[in-house]
């Protein structure tokens, strides 16, 4: 419920802070004054659409605060965990910030949020009812909604439903999207076959190139490289020059003199190290001389599988690591279409059981959803009798549609027959503001503690009734009020008498300006007002005494 309701700087109002109580709350007023205002206010912190227009004149921004008290059981909660705000116990705070320069500042339990997240939380908690705002109930396509929530048996079905119905689709999906684009199928199966076996044939080998580069640059250096290891061989232990050896007598010469002194046995030690490193690089070259061999037909061979090489780099990436990733790649995606091609015919059979499991659920709803519109079609009418619409006729219309959707097979609205002899129509075309209302209210009366929301705001619904009406109106509302908060506009002193709480609104000029008051009504105060309600702007004492006595039947007729 709404506990505290907070308005700076909107419209004509200054200041107000309103503390709100359960049950029926009415306010009441000279037309003008600001009541419509106050549910404005309300509309707003519950997400609707801001203008700058609603920012009293002067100021840069207005700000509207609520302080609700949540049920245990509020759906409310489930939305504030979907979008990770906290909250403690049971209190919520929203507040709501209009600048002239446009911007809209929400807040939820200090958390900023936008628009539409509070939005998401503002119709858990304020549903609001105005004379031309009936449009959930009048919407047809909400209709089968409030069917549904008559009976909870239809909401277990349809979970279980909608689980199926989804798969089916998913399915479905998929199946026509394979054969929509069949032709582009089999081109991308061709082609990632190709490519698959090209690399494979290729039997590429990591840094393959880089070894296969090296022997090909030896061989296409082979007269150099065989010449400058040729010379340094003769260099080394060759006939002419022989350093080896040479180096090897001076090594022994010193050897026979390195221990007469320290520096001589240094000397040694440096002469033998030179040696035989000389030595062992000697062989080396040996060696490579011995290996050297050229061979064209290698060389040519290296050449072709270079150019294999390059021309799978072209295609398919910059190294060959990437050509195996790539190669991998392609080959799970290969493995996953030609698996789909073979299971398209199990699916095709999945297909049509989850299409029979749907359609025999969705039977089993229409089936549920038929017995309970004979159950509501009898509260509709106890309602309307108690409204004085005894003799009108109210009627849940079946439609089923050629396909699932969904919420099932069926297309629901709401009829009604007003009077004898006339024809059955649509809920949303009927003329009568004072019928109107009074439908509203018996389908809000049933539907009332279903909905799970926190406060409903009536503003003016009972517009265009009066005498008898009016009171079955006003009891009504009082009903409504049993199970929610219900914060009810009203110019109707009946709906004044049969309140729980009273507030009295007017406008005041302080200072050139005017601005908007409230006042909580009790004893003598209230009974003035619903005596002004009465006769207009002369209170005489029958009027005092008319009001006293209304008051007091009506909470007696309530308590009963």
């Amino acid at each position: 419920m709404l506990q505290e309701l907070v308005i700076n700087d909107f419209a004509i109002i200054d200041r107000m802070d309103i503390n709100f109580k359960d049950n029926m709350t009415v306010l009441t007023g000279e037309t003008g004054a600001g009541k419509s205002i106050i549910i404005d206010a309300l509309g707003l912190l519950g997400g609707g659409r801001g203008s700058t227009e609603f920012i009293r004149k002067g100021k840069k921004k207005a700000v509207i605060q609520g302080q609700f008290k949540l049920p245990a059981n509020a759906k409310t909660f489930k939305v504030l965990e979907e979008f990770g705000i906290d909250y403690d116990d049971d209190q919520l705070i929203l507040q709501r910030e209009l600048y002239k320069a446009g911007r809209n500042v929400c807040r939820v339990n200090g958390m900023l949020v936008n628009l539409t997240v509070l939005k998401k939380i503002g119709t858990t908690l304020i549903d609001i009812h105005g004379q031309n705002e009936h449009q959930e109930l009048m919407r047809s396509e909400n209709h089968i909604i409030l069917l549904d929530s008559f009976n909870k048996k239809i909401a277990e079905k349809h979970a279980a439903y909608s689980e199926t119905f989804q798969q089916y689709k998913q399915l479905n999906k998929e199946l026509l999207q394979r054969e929509k684009d069949e032709q582009a199928w089999n081109q991308r199966l061709d082609m990632l076959k190709y490519q698959a076996d090209e690399i494979e044939a290729a039997g590429l080998k990591k840094n393959e190139d880089q070894q296969l580069l090296e022997e090909k640059n030896k061989l296409d250096n082979f007269q150099s490289i065989y010449a400058a290891l040729e010379h340094s061989y003769q260099i080394l232990s060759g006939e002419n020059l022989d350093v080896l050896g040479k180096l090897g007598e001076a090594m022994e010469g010193i050897q026979k003199v390195s221990d007469l002194s320290e520096s001589l046995q240094h000397i040694s030690e440096n002469i033998s190290n030179v040696y035989y490193e000389l030595e062992d690089v000697s062989r080396e070259v040996v060696n490579e001389l011995d290996m050297m061999e050229f061979d064209q037909g290698r060389l040519d061979e290296i050449e072709q599988r270079l150019e294999v090489i390059h021309q799978l780099k072209r295609k398919y990436g910059d190294s060959i690591d990437e050509i195996l990733n790539y190669h991998e790649q392609i080959t799970t995606e290969l493995e996953n279409m030609q698996n789909s091609e073979e299971n398209v015919d199990e699916q095709k059979k999945r297909l049509a059981l989850y299409f029979e499991q749907s359609q025999k659920l969705a039977d089993e709803i229409t089936t549920l959803r038929k017995q309970t519109a004979l159950k509501l079609e009898n509260s509709v009418h106890e309602q309307l009798s108690q409204l004085y619409m005894d003799k009108a006729v109210f009627k849940v219309k079946f439609e089923k549609l050629d396909k699932l959707t969904s919420l099932g097979q069926d297309k629901i609205e709401f009829y009604i027959q007003t009077n004898p002899g006339e024809e059955m129509g649509p809920l949303a075309k009927i003329a009568s503001g004072g019928e109107l209302s009074r439908m509203m209210l018996a389908l809000k009366t049933i539907f009332s503690q279903g909905t799970g929301v926190t406060s409903i705001i009536f503003d003016e619904v009972d517009t265009g009734v009066s005498g008898r009406v009016a009171q079955a109106i006003a009891e009504k509302i009082s009903q409504i009020g049993k199970n929610s908060q219900v914060l009810c506009i009203s110019h109707l002193p009946q709906v004044a008498a049969i309140a729980d709480h009273h507030y009295f609104i007017a406008k005041d000029i302080k200072n050139g300006r005017t601005e908007t008051a409230i006042t909580y009504l009790e004893g003598e105060m209230r009974i003035k007002e619903l005596a002004r309600m009465l006769s207009g702007t002369e209170i005489t004492t029958l009027t005092i005494e008319h009001a006293t006595e209304m008051i007091k039947m009506l909470q007696n007729l309530k308590q009963r």
